[in-house]
């Protein structure tokens, strides 16, 4: 059988995986185990050598299970399915999508070095960049989604380390405005400031879209993030990330974990597979959702903008809507809005939500929903918030699996409360 004219969604049970190996059973097992048992102590040399990095694997030779820190058969499995979405090489999966963001930054950035990044950004990842980075003497410039590529490279060009950029990273759509960056001009901006002692590497927090919506490899990008703890785990249940790109980089990348120690468990690599056999069916679902709630939200008379991809593509600018038809699958599921008022008005409508909860995170089967400024983002400088549109009156939704007339009710009468 050729599985290379499959579709990702069919080979999510099954590719892999060889049941005869596992008595039988249908599905992956949970290895829940510490270390492995070599046949003999030649093997365990040979296994060793290939995952230090002493020689490279033979021709058909397969990396040999040493010790859950560096290898396990879930997280092989799991790495292997979620690689055939991005049309990746390798794929690093991790406990936390903030462990997979951190961990590839310190591989590719080191002390005098610059790292570019667009805002708004995850608030974590904000913190890290803005607090952490700092102690490294690791200079970080940030842009916004309206700023020209010329204002970009100036912006380079004046922080004195033009010669020192190792890092663009940017995430698109940008939590929590859905502000869109194009890739593919971040890709030339990387290319102008490569030199042949430093190559940098454009990295793409693709949580927001998922594997199905957007595939930033395809338009230049060399590595994409995830918080697998969102639409890839779906199901509010597991904590976990992922990084994934060329073999070489993704190398670099797993040898850190590998001393680390942020790699994922059985467990969670065990979630996480059944997790992806629904990915595209519960994707598809919570975008045909976001569709009808986001446009009851543009007509409620208590609304007074939406940022959603789907409006954007309508009445944004000439460059939004291109950019849309160029890099997006879908308009995604994720919406935010600035109600009338203020703090005082967006709490009471939190306040009164019934079937949407009032949670952080995203991506789950269950319509959730926060206030930016105070919660994922109140860590974020006040000035640096308002020049985002992370305001008192913002609030983020995530749209689930429900009925969508339900969710409307509920957003109906939750805004009938202010």
């Amino acid at each position: 059988m050729d599985y290379s004219k499959m579709k990702p969604e069919s080979l999510m049970m099954s590719y892999g995986y060889k049941p005869n190996l596992s008595e039988g059973s249908i599905k992956c097992p949970i290895f829940q185990t510490s270390t492995f048992v070599f046949e003999n102590a030649m093997q365990g040399k040979k296994f060793f050598e290939v995952a230090y990095g002493l020689r490279e694997k033979e021709e058909n030779e397969e990396l040999g299970l040493i010790y859950s820190r560096l290898n396990n058969p879930d997280l092989e499995i799991l790495e292997n399915r979620l690689c055939l979405w991005d049309n990746a090489e390798d794929c690093a999966v991790f406990e936390s999508g903030m462990s997979a963001i951190t961990t590839a930054m310190m591989e590719f950035m080191k002390p005098g070095d610059l790292l570019l990044y667009s805002k708004p950004l995850y608030g974590g990842t904000d913190h890290f960049i803005n607090n952490f980075l700092k102690k490294l003497n690791i200079k970080a410039i940030g842009f916004m989604a309206n700023d020209s590529k010329e204002d970009i490279i100036s912006k380079i060009n004046n922080s004195s380390r033009s010669n020192k950029l190792s890092m663009i990273h940017i995430e698109t759509p940008a939590n929590p405005t859905n502000s869109l960056i194009d890739i593919e001009m971040c890709n030339e901006i990387k290319s102008l400031f490569s030199i042949e002692e430093n190559q940098p590497v454009l990295s793409v927090d693709n949580t927001y879209m998922g594997p199905i919506w957007q595939h930033p490899l395809k338009h230049g990008a060399d590595i994409v993030l995830y918080s697998a703890t969102k639409y890839i785990g779906g199901h509010s249940d597991v904590i976990a990330g992922a990084c994934l790109g060329s073999k070489e980089l993704i190398r670099r990348v797993k040898g850190l974990r590998t001393f680390f120690g942020n790699m994922a468990g059985p467990l969670t690599g065990w979630l996480l597979m059944r997790s992806l056999e629904t990915l595209k069916v519960r994707m598809d679902q919570q975008a045909k959702n976001a569709v009808y709630v986001a446009d009851f939200l543009k007509k409620h008379p208590k609304v007074e903008k939406i940022y959603y991809l789907g409006e954007k593509a309508k009445n944004g600018t000439n460059e939004e809507k291109e950019l849309i038809k160029k890099q997006y699958a879908s308009y995604g599921a994720m919406i935010s809005f600035d109600i009338k008022g203020g703090e005082k008005e967006a709490f009471k409508f939190l306040d009164n939500l019934k079937l949407i909860k009032l949670a952080v995170s995203l991506g789950g089967t269950e319509s959730l929903a926060e206030h930016p400024k105070t919660m994922t983002h109140a860590d974020v400088l006040a000035s640096e918030k308002e020049i985002m549109y992370i305001t008192d009156k913002l609030i983020r939704i995530s749209v689930g699996v429900e009925n969508y007339n339900d969710l409307i009710s509920d957003l109906s009468q939750a805004l009938n409360s202010i």
